[in-house]
């Protein structure tokens, strides 16, 4: 999986396509990734403490990584990511322009 946590990533299908966001989570033997204001659903949460009152909350559910690419700032769009190897070091790259991520 080549997104990490800390991405920000753009939606390319599905019913939040077109949203932004950072990584959350990611879940890489499930190949899923949490994106932050994307694939939100509405909770109902119980009060903690007697005398306080339950609550509807959103919270952004897991979305497959194959719904999901790499944003790179310079290009502004969904890139795809490669690999260079320089000496010991492996650092991704924009498909794109070349630019390191």
């Amino acid at each position: 999986m080549k997104l990490k946590k800390g991405d920000s990533v753009i939606v390319v299908s599905g019913k939040n396509r077109g949203k932004q966001g950072k990584v959350l989570k990611s879940f890489p033997s499930q190949e899923k990734l949490v994106i932050e204001g994307v694939n939100l659903v509405k909770k109902k949460q119980r009060p903690k403490k007697s005398g306080q009152k339950g609550q509807v909350v959103e919270i952004a559910m897991p979305i497959n990584v194959s719904n999901a690419m790499l944003f790179c700032s310079k290009c502004k769009k969904g890139v795809r990511v490669g690999a260079k190897i320089t000496g010991d070091i492996k650092k991704r790259i924009c498909r794109s322009c070349g630019v390191e991520i």
